[in-house]
């Protein structure tokens, strides 16, 4: 997602949050779930928890919406600390994966489920069901049951329904997952536009990075019951803290080795016997001598069969495989140590057009800012 310059309110010490976990803690037995957890979510925020299964992202949403409560620290939502309040009576609601859908009544119907046992008077339900029908696109469906139609529009529906009794915040639990590849990539974009159009705050869970990459302002990546990272996509993609967050988020190159030398925010990597040191940005705590790792990602690697003699990081090596993906090209290259190397390539040529083939002696290459050397 590529956030708009004027909205960063996590920038702005002035700034309240909606949600404010303060050294939150949650174990089950002997198990950590969520290990001393501070974290910030603003208004309007889309908000993205992102991690590997296990890492404690749902039980921290559960903990949001009253399913669980923590074991130590504090929850604020909208500045009250939810401690005493019950799933119930919080401006929350969440939307599961399996969508939950009430199969004996009608899309409308499922719609008006909640806004029928709440406060709002009968004579505005209707109005107001209209309204989300609108805002999903679904109003010529309203008599429909669940079972006649597709998984997106049912997606829709469920959406819809969480958002009727207009909630503070909306949670999210991997909310496409049961959708295919290309309608899970157009509904990401219809509840972008959904919570832009709201402005409710939306927290997802989710262990697609793609997803996270696409929908959210800020991404806190999970490890173990801990905030990995807390950051933009573009930021968390492109400069990570740790070799866990690079290796996570996308597709990326890992080259381990000590650092030589670190200068203002440039740094080199020792890597390989006789090899010339990688130069590149540093990542933090860096102390020369110490273990570190590179990490760059492929599409930041030039693949030629010269050798580009402008560029300081360069290395040759041979091509073990190609893997044609369509827009692109992935070249796997084994170097002289055994370091197996990808580059990505955009398609821009046909397939006949193409210099570059398995076995082939190529050079790899990439700038000093390409990448970023990260304590190991």
């Amino acid at each position: 997602m590529t956030i708009n310059p004027a909205f960063a309110p996590w920038l702005d010490p002035q700034a309240k949050p909606i949600i404010d976990f303060q050294s939150v803690t949650k174990n089950y037995g002997d198990f950590t779930a969520i290990d001393n957890i501070d974290l910030k979510i603003y208004p309007r925020e889309f908000f993205a928890l992102l991690g590997p299964s296990g890492c404690g992202k749902t039980t921290l949403m559960r903990m949001l919406a009253g399913f669980e409560t923590a074991t130590k620290g504090t929850i604020l939502i909208d500045g009250q600390d939810m401690a005493d309040v019950p799933a119930h009576k919080r401006a929350v609601n969440m939307m599961f994966q399996s969508y939950a859908l009430f199969p004996h009544l009608s899309v409308a119907d499922n719609i008006a489920f909640g806004l029928k046992r709440s406060d709002m008077p009968k004579s505005e339900i209707g109005g107001r069901v209209d309204e989300m029908l609108r805002l999903v696109q679904l109003g010529k469906f309203a008599k429909r049951k669940p079972h006649q139609l597709s998984g997106g529009q049912r997606q829709r529906v469920a959406l819809a329904r969480a958002l009727a009794k207009g909630p503070k915040l909306l949670l999210l639990d991997e909310p496409l997952g049961a959708l295919d590849k290309k309608l899970r990539h157009e509904t990401q974009f219809e509840l972008m536009d959904i919570q832009e159009k709201t402005g409710t705050t939306f927290v997802i869970v989710t262990h697609d990075q793609e997803e996270a990459m696409t929908v959210a302002s800020r991404i806190a990546v999970m490890d173990h019951g801990r905030l990995a990272q807390v950051d933009t996509p573009d930021r968390v993609y492109e400069v990570p803290n740790s070799v866990y967050v690079a290796d996570f988020i996308g597709d990326v190159n890992i080259i381990r080795g000590a650092v030589g030398s670190v200068d203002s925010d440039i740094a080199d990597l020792k890597w390989s016997e006789g090899a010339a040191p990688i130069r590149a940005l540093a990542g933090p705590d860096l102390k020369p001598g110490a273990r570190a790792a590179f990490a760059v990602r492929p599409e930041k690697v030039g693949i030629s069969q010269s050798e580009p003699t402008d560029m300081h990081n360069r290395v040759q090596g041979r091509v073990e495989d190609i893997a044609y993906l369509g827009n692109m090209s992935m070249y796997f290259v084994r170097l002289a140590d055994g370091t197996l190397v990808k580059a990505q390539v955009a398609n821009v040529r046909r397939i006949s057009r193409r210099g570059i083939t398995w076995d082939d002696q190529v050079w790899l290459s990439w700038t000093d800012t390409a990448g970023i050397i990260l304590p190991d």
